[in-house]
């Protein structure tokens, strides 16, 4: 039988304490947890009367969990192999069953019978951020014989045994030219042999009004025979026009300032901008205000680098030999968020202070709202920000199924 652990702090805690291993391969976290898969609050799941319920595989930080629950829809349960994202996910969704571990290693119709026991009957959706490092250009080591290609079919294994209404699947644009497009073909089809009509398309987060450019390969199956929707249609962004584009000043510029090494748990200015208002709770979805402002903590810069931000235009990179890493434009949406390898470096500087970003600001710049509290370390967090979804384009893509699924389920009700 699985282990179980009802509190995951001592557990990351000691997990974290070894942040550097040379023993471990290339592109291997020591955070990577290779044992039994761990299971945290699993007595303590509490699903809201009537809520569509959804699974997040590959959980990591929780950006689908949290632009899914904007829509209408609770997670039930999320699985992640890092350390630091299990204690982020969990901490920020007290009310569902969280899994640390290898999902190859985890057994879908034993966290089927799991949930059955606490009452949960039938998964809504399942929605998975398939790990992108095989597949990402950034990756400068990316192949496409990388083992991390084939976990879609993990990802497979889960819809088989459940049988969601809908599916999603996302991962980086560079999936399509992999191996000749074979991979996309590979998971269409196999979505199609489990009886799902499916969608595909490039979709770019700043057109759902998230402040980054960011492209993002698209999977979304509908159940046939269910009374669903024929086929998923992807919504309009309504930022498509690039007039109407957010840009990282109206994300963050009512942060407060930071000197180096610097914190802060206190607003010092109001919101300016709708983006910013609804970071704080105060705009047009349910988001949490949050008791205090989370994770703004100014990196520890030497003089050099400071010296060096400052001395760098705005939109210009800071290192000749590394192109991505610039001083962000505030009249311009930010350029695609990284996470940077095992050891990442900041990558983007501050437009208008010599530093750079806090992972508060970098969550706003990936549409995690200010209540969302992360976890594991400024270097695990710039991992954890840099590998989300952002929640604010994925509220956007759920809502139609959302309406489609009460829409069924309102028809059935009255026939």
């Amino acid at each position: 039988m699985e282990d179980i652990i009802e509190n995951s702090d001592q557990f990351v805690s000691d997990v974290i304490e070894d942040v550097w291993d040379n023993n471990v391969p290339s592109q291997k976290s020591a955070y990577i947890q290779e044992i039994e898969p761990l299971y945290f609050n699993l007595n303590g799941l509490q699903v809201p009367k009537d809520s569509l319920t959804m699974l997040d595989l590959f959980c990591g930080a929780g950006g689908f969990s949290v632009g899914a629950s904007w829509a209408g829809f609770f997670p039930v349960f999320g699985i992640d192999y890092l350390a630091p994202a299990v204690s982020t996910w969990s901490a920020n969704h007290p009310d569902s069953i969280c899994c640390l571990g290898d999902i190859r290693q985890t057994d879908a119709k034993h966290i089927k019978t799991l949930l059955s026991g606490k009452s949960v009957k039938h998964i809504n959706l399942i929605a998975g951020g398939v790990p992108c490092q095989g597949f990402s250009i950034a990756n400068r080591k990316h192949n496409d014989n990388d083992q991390r290609n084939f976990l879609f079919l993990e990802y497979m294994k889960f819809v088989k045994v459940f049988d969601p209404d809908y599916i999603i699947l996302e991962n980086v644009s560079g999936m399509r030219s992999t191996a000749g497009g074979q991979f996309e073909q590979n998971i269409i089809a196999n979505m199609q042999s489990l009886d799902y009509t499916v969608t595909v398309r490039i979709v770019n987060a700043v057109e759902y009004g998230v402040p980054q450019y960011r492209q993002r390969l698209v999977f979304v199956g509908v159940k046939n025979g269910k009374q669903l929707s024929d086929k998923y249609e992807f919504p309009t962004g309504e930022f498509a026009d690039t007039s109407k584009q957010r840009t990282v000043n109206a994300a963050i510029a009512d942060l407060p300032p930071l000197g180096n090494n610097e914190a802060t748990d206190k607003y010092s200015t109001d919101p300016t901008s709708d983006y910013q208002k609804l970071m704080r709770g105060e705009g047009n979805i349910a988001i949490p205000k949050p008791d205090k402002l989370n994770n703004h903590i100014a990196p520890n810069h030497p003089a050099e680098t400071i010296e060096k931000i400052a001395s760098t235009p705005q939109g210009m990179p800071m290192y000749p030999k590394f192109k991505q890493r610039i001083r962000l434009a505030e009249n311009a949406p930010s350029p695609t968020q990284l996470a940077g390898g095992i050891r990442p470096q900041f990558q983007f500087g501050h437009p208008t202070q010599p530093r750079g970003l806090s992972i508060r600001e970098r969550a706003r710049i990936q549409s995690f709202p200010d209540s969302y509290v992360f976890r594991g370390g400024i270097v695990q967090e710039r991992v954890l920000t840099g590998n989300a979804v952002p929640p604010l384009m994925i509220y956007e893509i759920a809502k139609p199924i959302y309406a489609d699924i009460k829409r069924r389920d309102t028809e059935a009700k009255n026939v």
